[in-house]
């Protein structure tokens, strides 16, 4: 019998879960609908979208704690209308004046903790915010930061991620609090208990440091900027900087007020890679970044859409390549200002040329290889080869595309609330990436040093289509972030997938690489896949060597992104469905 009462295709299987979001205004996607919708709002009161952008952030660091808070990182990438330049913001901590090796090991650490004080750097993502804003936005600080102040004063619903997101949810972090931090307890666990889904959950000391330093701009009577400078020295040099200090004295930190007062958000050139009709953007090597670009070099040697999306030589070819480049970023990464990385050599066609040769279509390989871009090599010699160790997890992301066509990709991180104690005062925890640097050997490129900046895993990015400005997209997700950013990148440019479909798009990661956590084991062809991916192409995975595991389904992802079409005007937002199906947070996007 033939069905008359229906108002759907015959076939649904190639239609995504979420709509396509499109517009001819402005595009903003987030990892919160709270921090969307105050992107949007700063959108239509006349800013533009590094104003977004920022106030997003802010938000984000309200509602989704257990991903980031002010006292974090914050890595930005900007595209300005205005100039056509490309601009990125070096939203990284650095290291105390007192952080050596010696000073970790003369208090019993054999490498430098996870968790706790002696992990903070100076708290980095207030001053890339207020950095960015003051050069690029148009907004006063009042105003950008009146949602998440509002936010913080009168409370939000706790969601399903910040309860029970997997380690760094409420649920999996309430002993701890319990048993040792108990300004955390105070702030997350009201009434001593964990908050019900959509119970309201107020921080008042952070809503009341907002409104000081939004007086403190009010009170100057000087220019923008100048007002601007003023709530940045009063959190570095005022009374903030004296509560942090305080804290970490009472805990035997290595932070005092000096590394507070020095600190300097750097606005830098980004790095960028040529990849078919594209020209893609990343922070430099103290992120992870260029790997993603190294991974593009060398992929673009090889037909990708002859293999065909997602079958077995495609993935296989895909996973070979991220060995390689992440290989790279283990043996080179570090903060460019403190040691040499051969940035020119590793992103070269002749070493991604040389790089693609160590593919074997039909083997996965069981090495971690890198190359020898100084010498021409492409592998180094193994005597020289150093090991690994984490880069550290928990991040949120935002993009913004305005109406002039200026972009923001940033990617604020850090001081989640499941590493390091809630400073009762501000609100806030102070973070602790410092985790990432090594203490042996003293040649590594990341080895901790004095004002020295840890490299991260943080990484926005933001690209150029036929030599005009085109999208910005991010993601959480520690190692796995340009794993995943690669796989949606090349879903859009060599399969021509929709952006929502891009997106939603099944995906893998490998842990052939170091892990996040102590003991920082590598899992040497380890490939974590979501089951949407046919069992066949698995199992052809499999034979090739690699060591398939199969993810729960809608974990590989965690992406948002947002588009502008400068002929047609057509702005185009995304978010990952992963963020709600994994228990993470409720990303979403908005057009208009």
């Amino acid at each position: 019998m033939t069905e008359t009462r229906t108002y759907g295709p015959e076939d649904t299987s190639r239609t995504t879960y979420a709509p396509r979001l499109l517009g001819t205004h402005a595009a903003v996607a987030c990892e919160h609908y709270l921090a969307a919708q105050a992107g949007a709002d700063l959108v239509k009161a006349g800013g533009n979208a590094v104003d977004a952008a920022v106030g997003a952030a802010f938000v984000e660091g309200v509602v989704n704690p257990q991903m980031h808070t002010l006292g974090g990182e914050c890595p930005m990438l900007i595209y300005l209308a205005e100039g056509d330049r490309v601009i990125a913001v070096n939203g990284n901590t650095t290291a105390p004046g007192a952080a050596t090796p010696e000073a970790y090991r003369a208090r019993g650490h054999t490498e430098v903790p996870d968790t706790g004080v002696l992990a903070a750097g100076v708290p980095a993502a207030f001053g890339a915010l207020v950095t960015a804003l003051r050069r690029f936005g148009r907004l006063p600080f009042e105003a950008v930061t009146g949602p998440a102040r509002m936010l913080a004063a009168d409370g939000f619903p706790a969601h399903r991620g910040l309860i029970r997101q997997r380690d760094f949810g409420l649920r999996d972090v309430e002993q701890r609090f319990r048993e040792h931090w108990p300004g955390s307890a105070r702030l997350y666990l009201p009434q001593d208990r964990r908050p019900e889904e959509g119970e309201r959950i107020r921080n008042p000391a952070l809503g009341a440091l907002l409104a000081h330093l939004a007086a403190i701009e009010s009170r100057h009577s000087g220019t923008r900027e100048a007002r601007l400078e003023a709530v940045h020295d009063e959190f570095y040099r005022g009374e903030v900087a004296d509560v942090i200090v305080r804290f970490i004295r009472d805990r035997d930190g290595l932070l005092v007020r000096a590394d507070l007062e020095s600190f300097e958000t750097r606005l830098e050139d980004p790095v960028a890679l040529d990849f078919h009709d594209t020209t893609v953007f990343k922070c430099g090597p103290w992120t992870q970044g260029p790997a993603m670009l190294q991974a593009l070099a060398i992929l673009a040697e090889l037909d990708l859409a002859n293999m065909g999306h997602n079958s077995a030589d495609y993935l296989h070819t895909v996973v070979e390549a991220m060995k390689l480049a992440f290989a790279d970023r283990e043996q080179y990464y570090g903060d460019p200002q403190r040691v040499h990385v051969p940035m020119a050599g590793l992103l070269s066609r002749d070493y991604a040329r040389a790089r693609v040769a160590l593919i074997d279509p039909r083997r996965a390989s069981p090495a971690l290889r890198p190359g020898d871009p100084a010498g021409g090599g492409a592998l180094l010699p193994a005597a020289e080869r150093l090991g690994g160790r984490a880069w550290g997890p928990g991040t949120v992301h935002v993009d913004v595309v305005d109406s002039e066509g200026n972009m923001a990709s940033v990617t604020p991180s850090g001081a989640w609330i499941k590493s390091s104690e809630v400073v009762p005062d501000l609100g806030f925890p102070l973070g602790t990436r410092l985790m990432t640097f090594y203490l042996e050997p003293g040649h590594h490129p990341n080895v901790v040093a004095p004002g020295k900046r840890p490299r991260t895993t943080i990484s926005p990015t933001l690209a150029f289509r036929r030599s005009r400005p085109w999208t910005v997209f991010g993601s959480m997700g520690g190692d796995q972030q340009d794993q995943w950013m690669l796989q949606y990148f090349l879903n859009r440019v060599i399969f021509d997938m929709p952006l929502q479909a891009a997106l939603e798009a099944p995906k893998l990661s490998s842990e052939h690489f170091p892990g996040f956590f102590a003991p920082h084991d590598f899992h040497l062809q380890r490939v974590l896949i979501e089951p949407r991916i046919p069992e066949t192409v698995r199992a052809a995975l499999a034979r090739r060597g690699h060591d398939v595991i199969d993810a729960v389904d809608w974990t590989e992802g965690f992406l948002l992104a947002a588009e502008q079409q400068p002929d047609s005007g057509l702005r185009e937002a995304g978010f990952d469905l992963r963020g709600w199906k994994s228990e993470v947070f409720p990303a979403f996007a908005l057009c208009w």
